[in-house]
């Protein structure tokens, strides 16, 4: 007689040995941190951009008109091979936009996050009807001990 390869046991085991990584991968990504940091990516990358057209057709202009300095320039070297400096430097003006731009965002956000905490803080808290009702109740009973 053939023996069974695959009987209904094995094949529930089989089906259900994947399921738990891939719940913990969906509750990984269905988290809320997660999905704020890929929107915050695509923002950023899309942002990145921004600057990067506003560094090359704005800045760049501006500084070659101003100082007479080629900013797209480059130096020739041994072989043939060139040193693009130019586009260094409009990398370096785009970190530094980039830079600027983030700790301005984040200055903004924390001072908002302060501020509710601070919100939070300042608001008393006022005692429920029964809470007082329960103190003076306590406050009766310790009189009424202490005259004993």
């Amino acid at each position: 007689m053939a023996k069974k390869i695959v009987d209904k046991e094995n094949l529930k085991n089989l089906k259900n040995k994947g399921t738990g990584f891939i719940d913990e991968f969906k509750s990984f990504v269905l988290r809320g941190n997660v999905m704020d940091m890929a929107v915050g990516v695509i923002i950023g990358s899309a942002f990145s951009s921004i600057v990067t057209a506003l560094t090359q057709d704005f800045i760049n202009p501006l500084i070659n008109g101003i100082g007479g300095a080629e900013i797209g320039g480059s130096i020739k070297i041994y072989g043939g091979q060139k040193l693009l400096y130019g586009d260094f430097i409009t990398s370096v003006i785009n970190f530094i936009i980039m830079a600027f731009v983030l700790f301005v965002l984040l200055k903004v956000v924390n001072g908002i996050v302060e501020l509710g905490k601070k919100k939070k803080e300042e608001a008393p808290t006022k005692k429920s009807d029964d809470i007082l009702l329960l103190e003076e109740i306590r406050d009766l009973l310790k009189e009424k001990n202490s005259s004993k």
